[in-house]
């Protein structure tokens, strides 16, 4: 299970291993955050550095780190270098920053938290809650959004049940949805709205998500009926559901003669930096 966790509205991309019941975090995205520095090359380059310094000193660090399929800024997934919470923790003692103690504090917490959402699922959705609105979100939006997790987990639910491919297929899926109601891909939607690596729904009006929303539930009530069993059969639920936002799109803007997409983006916190690392 894949997740974003936030360190201080810093986004570090984390897997969650129910084997071996576990956190993986990227390293790459933790680099950024004890040396401060936005630049992706940089950080790169940094852990190269590091990695190469930890094996010379005999250290079993480099050798013990793993590699995982990480969502990128392009929404593609790439192998990532990635360690878990006592890796981490040592990794921490070779990198000189003032965020050692306050980033140990929160590893141990967001431990917590997954074995508490394990035994209650509704924490996790009360913690997204809360996140918005210590971001500044309405609470209008904030009940379209969670609303919007829920529905495109029950799509991507009905994907996974006909073959669908997490990473590349979901985000093919995802663009033909998004082309045929909008008439956009989701990059020339972020594009649009002058996004870069920033999440596209956490930036949409309410209008939008729910137009976003009923693409996604006429899919799957179409899937759940029409049960496809590939990738192209999927395709065509898929364009067929959004079919329906896009008709609803067409009705809302000749009912008011104002467009249903809009440039601007919801989000009241233009002066915090999130980024989803390469």
């Amino acid at each position: 299970m894949s997740k974003i966790k936030l360190f201080e509205e810093k986004a570090v991309r984390s897997i969650w291993d129910e084997s071996a019941e576990k956190w993986w975090f990227s390293i790459i995205d933790i680099i950024a955050i004890l040396t401060g520095q936005t630049d992706y090359e940089k950080n790169r380059n940094y852990w190269k550095w590091l990695k190469k310094k930890l094996k010379e000193e005999g250290s079993e660090l480099v050798s013990n780190t793993n590699q995982l399929k990480m969502q990128a800024a392009d929404g593609k997934s790439y192998k990532t270098d990635v360690a878990d919470t006592e890796q981490i923790l040592r990794l921490i003692q070779s990198i000189p920053s003032k965020k050692a103690e306050p980033f140990k504090l929160w590893l141990a917490k967001v431990g917590n938290e997954m074995i508490d959402e394990t035994i209650d699922p509704e924490l996790s959705i009360e913690r997204a809650i809360n996140s918005y609105r210590r971001l500044g979100y309405s609470e209008k939006w904030i009940n379209q959004r969670i609303k919007s997790i829920e529905v495109r987990k029950a799509l991507t639910d009905e994907w996974d049940k006909s073959g669908v491919k997490q990473g590349a297929q979901y985000a093919a899926l995802t663009d033909l949805m998004s082309k045929t109601w909008s008439g956009m891909t989701t990059r020339e939607y972020k594009k649009f709205k002058g996004l870069k690596k920033e999440n596209l729904r956490d930036n949409m009006t309410n209008t939008e998500l729910v137009l976003n929303m009923l693409a996604e539930v006429a899919a799957t009530d179409i899937s759940i009926e029409k049960q496809p069993s590939n990738f192209d059969e999927s395709a065509s639920v898929a364009k067929e559901g959004a079919k329906a936002a896009k008709a609803a799109r067409n009705q809302i803007e000749k009912s008011t003669g104002k467009p249903a997409i809009s440039s601007k983006n919801t989000k009241p916190f233009s002066n915090i930096e999130v980024k989803k690392l390469k």
